[in-house]
């Protein structure tokens, strides 16, 4: 059942990214699995680029086995999130899958608007995203804001040119070190110089 509704909801997501079809039609016949533990799911590509709910164990192209850890940060596009999931299988369909993964972008306004009108949905989108804003926006000041009270006010961090001094003084002290070690080994082993 839930497999159904999601290859209707991933259809959706494709009628509205009308680009994506061409490109996802070229593996007609394809069928990819995608294992989110302890789910698993299988779409066969129609021939018009959009997806059938397929038997998880029928005959697999692409496999991509995700961390369930991993979909938060997926949602929010994380490149190194996307680098963390396996995948085995025919690579062209892969990279086409990771592709549209990066690239599709569900148009909320379009949906809510059936049920709130159009000029209702575009302002709820608005606030939503101004609020999104506001949040990041937020939480970037309040990290800058710590790591400036734990480098300036309660040195507990060191600042990024306080760490380059340091390095240049420690590689100066290797160096004369070394210098010194091979004075010495000359002086030892030519006693009369």
């Amino acid at each position: 059942m839930f497999a159904h509704f999601s290859a209707a909801a991933l259809n959706h997501l494709l009628l509205q990214n009308g680009w994506a079809l061409p490109r996802l039609a070229r593996f007609a016949g394809k069928t990819a699995q995608f294992s989110i533990a302890p789910f698993s799911f299988a779409y066969t590509v129609l021939p018009d680029g959009t997806l059938l709910s397929a038997d998880p164990a029928s005959n697999i192209d692409a496999r991509c086995v995700i961390a369930p850890s991993l979909l938060p940060r997926l949602a929010t596009h994380d490149e190194l999130a996307h680098a963390a999931i396996q995948s085995t299988g025919d690579a062209a369909l892969l990279a086409e899958i990771f592709f549209l993964s990066r690239n599709l972008h569900w148009d909320v306004a379009e949906d809510l608007s059936r049920v709130t009108g159009d000029i209702t949905a575009e302002r709820i989108v608005q606030t939503v995203q101004s609020k999104q804003h506001q949040l990041v926006t937020s939480a970037s000041n309040l990290a800058q804001a710590t790591a400036e009270y734990w480098t300036e006010e309660k040195p507990l961090l060191s600042k990024p040119t306080q760490i380059n001094t340091f390095m240049q003084q420690v590689d100066t002290l290797r160096d004369d070190i070394a210098r010194l070690e091979q004075r010495i080994k000359r002086l030892t082993s030519n006693p009369e110089k």
